[in-house]
């Protein structure tokens, strides 16, 4: 693996930003909107006394922590679709550019973005509504670590089924990531989830990032247990996820789909 070819293909990505005002807005605009909706909606309720809880700390904290697992899942998924939209998926591949190099620069690219969008809705939180994430130290930083590689996992999977279906599958790579929200815990706690789909929740690496962050807000308690609960959930997730990726993209070859992405 050649790290100038991981950086030429960042290079590249960072380059469709400078002009590029919907892609600004995937990362600064719209995090910024939900965070001043959900952000006025806590203080509303806080004002009013509709909980016995910081409500400004516990919704906040979760839409941030949010917002680093969609663009993260994003990332990975829409670093893949700029090469199918612009037909230059083919022209990448006859470089002996490799799958990893490929791999290991989409995932950076998705780093970036989600450094400027915490540092965005940091501090706005902190100018608008007086949050500090900062507060809580370094305990956050392993569940922020499991919660960006889960993001990984996703936009992976969703670049597989991409690939195997062609761009008529490519609104998973803006949508799958909401069909798990439900059940990742993200504004209340799992015991709210009917019993018949707890398991579903529990089988997610999000839902115990969410759980511990609340146990961070309200105890000032670090819990290695649901850490090290989503951080297994991510190592078996990784693993078949690649196998995934990998075992798709050979078929697709075999069958010579990839000439489909570039029509």
């Amino acid at each position: 693996m050649k790290f100038y070819r991981i950086k030429a293909l960042i290079i590249r990505h960072l380059y469709l930003y400078q002009r590029s005002v919907p892609r600004l807005m995937d990362i600064f605009f719209w995090p910024v909107m939900e965070l001043l909706v959900w952000g006025f909606l806590s203080l509303y309720l806080q004002k009013n006394n509709l909980a016995g809880f910081n409500v400004v700390t516990i919704l906040l904290g979760a839409i941030i922590f949010w917002d680093l697992l969609s663009q993260s899942q994003r990332a990975v998924s829409t670093a893949f679709l700029e090469d199918v939209w612009e037909k230059n998926f083919l022209n990448i591949f006859i470089t002996p550019l490799k799958i990893s190099e490929f791999l290991t620069s989409t995932v950076l690219i998705g780093l970036i973005r989600i450094i400027m969008v915490a540092v965005v809705v940091g501090v706005l939180s902190f100018v608008l509504y007086g949050f500090n994430i900062l507060i809580f130290g370094l305990y956050l930083v392993p569940f922020v670590f499991n919660l960006l590689i889960f993001g990984w996992i996703l936009g992976l999977f969703t670049t597989a089924i991409i690939l195997r279906y062609g761009t008529q599958a490519q609104v998973l790579a803006f949508g799958f990531i909401f069909l798990i929200q439900p059940f990742s815990a993200v504004f209340y706690p799992v015991s709210i989830l009917p019993s018949a789909v707890q398991w579903l929740a529990y089988a997610l690496p999000s839902t115990y990032v969410f759980e511990g962050m609340r146990a961070v807000v309200a105890s000032g308690l670090f819990s290695w247990q649901l850490f090290y609960y989503s951080l297994t959930a991510n190592i078996v997730y990784f693993v078949l996820t690649l196998w995934l990726f990998y075992a798709t993209l050979a078929k697709v070859k075999e069958k010579g789909l990839l000439l489909k992405l570039d029509q």
